[in-house]
């Protein structure tokens, strides 16, 4: 009897095993720890918070362990309306950042998608061209172009749209625009992948039965082209709200994102418990939109 079969279903299995790995000792060990953590009281010692499992103590140290731990770090959240509106914050600016990523990127998936083939490689590499480059010297090349005398406010004047410099350094408007410039790559090739493989003879189709332009494009073009939209829109969405760089270069202190107040607490308050339970509870908020995700693929596969 052959063993190439045998061998061959080991193999798959243990291909199959690696993200499994993967996701274990990069997502739920560090979320286990964290989530210790968030159930810790702050404490002035090394590490900052009790209590601490003493392995060597056996089972009388694990019942320390255990009833030490507490949900102090959770009530403290609901309790202070500045965690709460540290959230509302993020998600407002991950919605609108995702929108107008979404109203910027797809013209340009759409463009790259229409240009003949020789080229769509070229158009395609300009869009991830920035990310060849730093991404802090990126937001500091910002800095410089949105301050105060900076070259944007010098182009408005040169061209006589403002009459004095405006503003946009420490504003949501900042923060925006950073956030588009540095995140266009990740809507753009998702729905430019989508786009890519549709089949222009639908479209032939549908002006061969006298449908405009416009509402083929709403009728075919769009549905066809919604994985892409969701997939762009999530892989935006999820680490914008998160986002921590940008808000605290480009933005004030009217536009605290919980990405901000997550390293206040960690490295300026050090009450590693409560940041924890800000990343606990932040990763529940995110789960969300990604179980839907799943779910629209689930069925879209099922439909195939």
């Amino acid at each position: 009897m052959s063993t190439m079969p045998i061998i061959r279903a080991l193999s798959a299995r243990l291909i199959m095993l690696v993200p499994y790995a993967w996701l274990l000792v990069f997502f739920l060990v560090p979320f286990i720890i964290v989530l210790k953590i968030s159930l810790s009281q702050t404490a002035l010692a090394q590490p900052p918070y009790t209590p601490v499992l003493d392995v060597a103590a056996g089972w009388a140290g694990v019942g320390t362990f255990l009833a030490g731990l507490s949900l102090d770090a959770y009530a403290l959240l609901w309790s202070d309306w500045l965690y709460l509106l540290s959230y509302l914050k993020s998600l407002e600016i991950a919605a609108v950042s995702t929108a107008l990523l979404l109203l910027f990127g797809f013209p340009i998936a759409y463009g790259i998608a229409r240009a003949p083939r020789r080229w769509q490689g070229i158009l395609a590499l300009l869009v991830i061209l920035p990310f060849w480059t730093s991404f802090l010297i990126r937001i500091y090349a910002w800095i410089n172009i949105l301050q105060h005398d900076g070259l944007l406010n010098q182009l408005l004047l040169a061209l006589g749209f403002v009459r004095t410099p405006v503003t946009w350094l420490s504003t949501d408007t900042a923060i925006y625009i950073g956030i588009v410039y540095s995140y266009l790559p990740f809507m753009v090739l998702p729905v430019y992948a989508t786009l890519e493989k549709m089949d222009e003879s639908l479209l032939e189709a549908a002006a061969d039965l006298g449908c405009p332009r416009w509402k083929a494009f709403w009728l075919v073009t769009l549905p066809l082209a919604l994985p892409g939209v969701i997939a762009g829109s999530l892989l935006c969405f999820i680490p914008i709200v998160g986002e921590f760089v940008i808000p605290d270069l480009l933005g004030g202190s009217e536009s605290l994102m919980i990405g901000q107040t997550l390293w206040t607490e960690f490295f300026g308050n050090k009450d590693w418990p409560v940041a924890s339970a800000i990343a606990v509870v932040l990763l529940c908020v995110l789960v969300a939109p990604m179980v839907f995700y799943e779910h629209m693929q689930k069925r879209e596969l099922e439909a195939h």
